[in-house]
């Protein structure tokens, strides 16, 4: 069953049939998915989950836009940054650091070897 609950909202004062035949002659088609779930959208540093959401999707000339109506949930991403021995020695070698400094260093700058570096001697005055 079509649902255009949403899309109504965006065009007020226009009936259900008018705007179902507005889009219609624009070359839109407008699907509810059914049973979603959840939905997340993903970046850098957090995510945004909407749980039960009402999901349209319009499709016009192979292109979809998805509107997603819900509640939203933002999570905060934790990246996890592997760091090989042969950094954390690298980074020792070059600042004189102990292990641990050269290791945080290179967590506080994401594995950049370089920042990591210019950190630890930006901190020690040297």
């Amino acid at each position: 069953m079509e649902c255009l609950h949403g899309v109504y909202e965006m065009f007020p004062g226009m009936s259900p049939r008018e705007l179902r035949r507005a889009l219609k002659r624009l070359g839109i088609q407008v699907n509810e998915l059914e049973d979603v779930r959840e939905v997340h959208i993903v970046l850098s540093d957090k995510k945004i989950v909407i749980e039960k959401p009402q999901v349209l999707e319009m499709k016009s000339g192979g292109q979809s836009i998805f509107q997603i109506i819900g509640t939203p949930r933002v999570e905060e991403i934790e990246e996890s940054i592997e760091i090989s021995e042969e950094d954390i020695e690298f980074v020792m070698s070059q600042t004189g650091a102990s292990k641990e400094e050269a290791r945080e260093a290179l967590i506080k700058a994401k594995g950049d070897l370089a920042e990591a570096i210019l950190y630890l001697k930006e901190k020690s005055g040297r």
